[in-house]
């Protein structure tokens, strides 16, 4: 049956369940009383919906509550252990892969270095292959609990209807990239487990948003900083976010070049793999033989020694300049987006932050136009390191929200016909 809008009664079930699942998970517990002024539906609504969620194993109880003079109210939780997820950061320097349950409680974990290697694709699909059967074993996890694999990656993601996602990774070298076919093919999931790719300073934002500092804000910027720089633009009618290639801004025409092969971006600048050449081509001695994570807490340590040591006037310099292109760089999304708050993450930004917002803030409100500025703010996220894993381990959950906490259905191998569908449906409603 179709009813206004052409939504049938399986999208308005589903729309039930999804506004139950999704106000018990940020609102929770609740009880059945709280959950319809919450969520708009109707008492004998919020009764059927809550009572297929809890039959399928989604809802649980927790606890009670004293009423005003009668019986006491049943609390209601998204049940974590009802499923698991796995978050995977293709980062710098290494692939991190993480299991969570639905409370987003963090149950293994597995890294594999991105060494001399550095993005070629085999390894990459291999780290993320090898780090998916260890935690699920270390978890003594069925594949088939899993409600996803989300995957945050450097570079800009598509979607085509046969390869799904494909990374396109000009800085690191990645073109068309067919990176969720290739996972399918190299992990060997069960085919109801779905993957999720996206830009990392997405899954970084998605995090925040949800659990750190965006928390709250309705329109907001979250900045990753590591060897190279993105952001996400949070708006509130683009709730799930947007990635931005901010790190590829033009800061100074005729500039250095980048990574991606342009003069003058704001990652040859700022980003922590410029920052130490900047450091090495004025005299200073980054340490060799080292990843970029201990060579950027060596330059800083440099720059601000923790005893009665003279500083090293260049790397304390080189860094007073980077402090200054990141608040030019802001001021720029400040002036485009006119946030409420910026945020910033990524093992570099993390590193950074302590010693370089003040001034960042600083060169962020003068560069930009008064009014925005005046309403902004701009802190270091809350999340941490594994803000993107996090992040990248939600995109399956949102989905899993968005279908009403149903699984997706496998794709038959041959369409069935129209009078068996139309059977079907009826049947289920």
């Amino acid at each position: 049956m179709t009813g206004r809008g052409g939504r049938t009664v399986r999208d308005l079930r589903r729309g039930n369940r999804a506004a139950v699942l999704q106000r018990l998970y940020f609102d929770g517990p609740m009880s059945r009383f709280e959950l319809g002024p919450a969520t708009g539906l109707s008492s004998g609504s919020v009764s059927n919906v809550v009572a297929e969620l809890v039959a399928d194993g989604l809802v649980e109880e927790a606890g009670s509550v004293d009423s005003d003079g009668g019986r006491p109210r049943t609390l209601l939780r998204v049940a974590p252990g009802s499923g698991r997820l796995i978050g995977v950061d293709v980062g710098e320097t290494r692939v991190r892969v993480e299991l969570f349950d639905l409370g987003f409680t963090e149950l293994a974990r597995a890294e594999r270095p991105l060494e001399s290697q550095g993005y070629d694709v085999g390894v990459v699909v291999g780290h993320i292959r090898d780090g998916v059967a260890e935690v699920l074993a270390g978890a003594d996890t069925a594949p088939e609990r899993l409600l996803g694999v989300g995957i945050g990656v450097p570079g800009i993601v598509t979607r085509t209807p046969g390869q799904g996602a494909v990374v396109h990774g000009q800085t690191i070298g990645w073109q068309d990239v067919p990176l969720e076919s290739l996972l399918r093919d190299a992990c060997r999931l069960p085919d109801t487990v779905p993957y999720f790719a996206d830009n990392g300073a997405r899954t970084l934002g998605q995090a925040e948003m949800w659990f750190g500092a965006g928390r709250g804000a309705t329109d907001a910027v979250v900045v990753l900083l590591g060897s190279g720089i993105g952001a996400c633009l949070v708006t509130e009618e683009m709730t799930g976010g947007r990635s931005l290639e901010w790190g590829h801004l033009t800061v100074r025409v005729g500039g250095r070049r980048c990574r991606c092969g342009a003069l003058g971006c704001l990652e040859a600048y700022a980003g922590a793999e410029a920052l130490l050449d900047r450091w090495r081509e004025r005299g200073g001695h980054p340490p060799q033989d080292t990843d970029e994570e201990t060579a950027l807490a060596a330059m800083l340590l440099a720059a601000h020694p923790d005893d009665d040591s003279a500083p090293d006037p260049v790397a304390r310099a080189v860094l007073e300049e980077t402090a200054e292109y990141l608040g030019a760089g802001l001021s720029d999304l400040i002036n485009l987006f006119r946030p409420e708050r910026i945020l910033i993450g990524g093992w570099a930004g993390l590193r950074l932050g302590s010693r370089l917002l003040p001034a960042v803030r600083e060169h962020a409100v003068s560069y930009a136009l008064r009014h925005p500025a005046a309403r902004v703010s701009v802190d270091i996220g809350k999340l941490g390191p594994d803000a993107v894993t996090v992040g990248a381990a939600i995109l399956p959950l949102a989905d899993f929200f968005a279908r009403g906490g149903r699984r997706p259905e496998p794709a038959p191998d041959d369409r069935s016909p129209a009078w068996r569908t139309a059977l079907r449906e009826r049947s289920s409603h």
